[in-house]
């Protein structure tokens, strides 16, 4: 699926605009928090899936002890997971960890607004007990015709422990309705839930959403 020109330009200059330039002085406070308080490495790198099932390194502010996945291998954050750091419970909680992917959006690698970046295997906190494979996953063809976004759908109606499948069927919603104006509200209620610091949250971030005659409520 090709990219619509106007979502490339977008990307770009919001990634460099706001989250490069606007954002400087969180980039510096966060890092000196975490260096002084958590100690190195304050970024961390993850393999992700991108599209045409590219492999890219998605790059956050470290909100883990280091090494977290060193005992338990690749599994999703749980709610109250102890390997988050207290800094990264706030980082987390305002979406911030995720920041510093506005570089893997500058590059290309990304969007604002898409599925959710995932890992190619990955233990489910909720669902399948099994760790099991991106590609084993119904809809998984299909969302990687499109660039994995910072926010979407499946990003804001769910948790983020949330089982794989449900996730793929809003991301398959997103591609069916995806516009200009679809990203631009997506990313206001983004905006607004972190505001309201409700990332981490497993209740609902919002009532509903309401996309042309479909309502997910």
């Amino acid at each position: 699926m090709k990219e619509p020109f106007w979502k490339r330009l977008f990307d770009f200059i919001l990634a460099l605009f706001v989250g490069i330039i606007l954002f400087s002085p969180l980039w510096f406070f966060f890092s000196i928090l975490i260096w002084i308080k958590e100690g190195r490495p304050i970024f961390y790198t993850q393999e992700r899936v991108g599209k045409n099932g590219k492999i890219f390194k998605a790059i956050k502010f470290r909100s883990m002890i280091p090494d977290a996945e060193r005992d338990v291998g690749p599994i999703q954050a749980k709610e109250n997971d102890p390997r988050v750091t207290i800094i990264g419970r706030i980082l987390r909680s305002r979406a911030i960890d995720e920041l510093p992917q506005v570089l893997n959006i500058l590059k290309g690698d990304m969007s604002f607004v898409g599925p959710r970046a995932l890992r190619r295997s990955e233990l489910e906190v909720k669902g399948n007990p099994s760790t099991i494979r991106i590609e084993d996953i119904p809809g998984y063809e299909q969302r990687i015709k499109v660039k994995p976004g910072l926010t979407g759908l499946a990003q804001i109606y769910l948790p983020s422990d949330a089982p794989r499948r449900k996730k793929f069927r809003l991301d398959a919603l997103y591609l069916k309705k995806q516009s200009f104006l679809l990203d631009l509200k997506l990313l206001f209620i983004s905006l607004y839930i972190t505001l309201c610091g409700r990332w981490e949250s497993r209740d609902r971030k919002i009532k509903r959403i309401k996309i042309g005659r479909w309502r997910i409520t």
